[in-house]
């Protein structure tokens, strides 16, 4: 395992894209409950996935940076697996696979100059956007408990919380971890207005996570969100932004409820969506980890990493 964390040095790191609206939109593929992990049950679905992953490792390679890949689990956790019909067992199997199917890549395709770092990506026990429960952060540790432990049983190098909607799933999720000695992240996503969708502020949820943790996430990130969501957010002194390492937009400037109801890929332009993403380090330069969510593929990425050498 990798638990130094390379991220957390000054160098660029690239993450894959949005996986999920790449197979839906691009592949053209049907994904129940938008759930990509079922692929890994089947050779065909392992092989989509691995060339996906290798596809944004060349892309780090060939700019010379870092990469850091999310395990296809965002829904791997057991309210969204029992509806897809996976038992407790069946989920810790796929989970720890996930991390061995990237860990297979790191093995052909990291180098010196690109370390893969592999994060096992946990996704919310609800709605990404609009959450019809909301747990208790007890509640939380215990839900995501069982999958920090088959991604930790995997060997991935940290969890991430991804598209966080409020502060106490984020908790549960970073006392788990913690629980286990594993690092973690958190990625909060925020709404047009730049504030979460519980209506809460970012800087105010990033202290809060840190406040009963005792600061143990390793770094924030946004996610799910295009950049004019949130820049204005960023343009402060405050000591939570220091907090905030990574960044994984939207290619979209719809709204969480837009894109709910789209019918087709909204995107914009990969240059003109990377120089907006890149530009926000101007003030940040400690946002280090770039990359993409919905609406994005690996051009979007390669054009991050042209805009970074620029």
């Amino acid at each position: 395992m990798m638990r130094d964390l390379p991220q957390l040095d000054d160098r660029i790191f690239l993450t894959d894209s949005g996986l999920e609206t790449v197979l839906v939109f691009d592949r053209e593929m049907d994904l129940p409950l938008f759930a990509s992990f079922p692929l890994l049950d089947d050779d065909t679905g392992s092989e989509i996935l691995s060339d996906y992953y290798a596809l944004h490792a060349t892309i780090a390679r060939d700019h010379g940076v870092g990469a850091l890949l999310d395990t296809p689990t965002w829904r791997a956790s057991t309210a969204w697996g029992e509806q897809l019909g996976y038992d407790d067992r069946g989920l810790h199997d796929v989970n720890v696979r996930s991390a061995a199917l990237l860990a297979a890549v790191r093995t052909r395709m990291s180098t010196p100059e690109t370390p893969i770092v592999i994060n096992g990506c946990i996704g919310p026990s609800d709605d990404g956007y609009r959450p019809s429960m909301l747990l208790t952060a007890a509640d939380a540790a215990t839900y995501h408990r069982p999958q920090v432990d088959a991604l930790a049983e995997g060997g991935v190098d940290l969890v991430t919380a991804v598209t966080m909607t409020y502060a106490a799933e984020a908790i549960g999720i970073v006392d788990a971890a913690r629980s286990v000695g594993l690092p973690v992240a958190v990625s909060f996503t925020v709404e047009t207005d730049g504030h979460l969708p519980d209506g809460g502020s970012l800087g105010d949820a990033i202290t809060g996570v840190d406040r009963a943790t005792d600061a143990y996430a390793s770094y924030y990130l946004i996610n799910c969100a295009h950049p004019t969501h949130f820049r204005t957010e960023l343009d402060t002194t405050a000591e939570w932004v220091e907090r905030i390492r990574g960044l994984r937009c939207n290619g979209s400037r719809m709204s969480h409820a837009e894109l709910d109801e789209a019918e087709q890929l909204d995107s914009e332009e990969p240059d003109v969506f990377a120089a907006q993403v890149v530009a926000l380090r101007t003030n940040n330069p400690q946002l280090t980890i770039l990359g993409g969510c919905c609406g994005t593929d690996h051009r979007h990425i390669d054009a991050i990493g042209r805009a970074c050498a620029s």
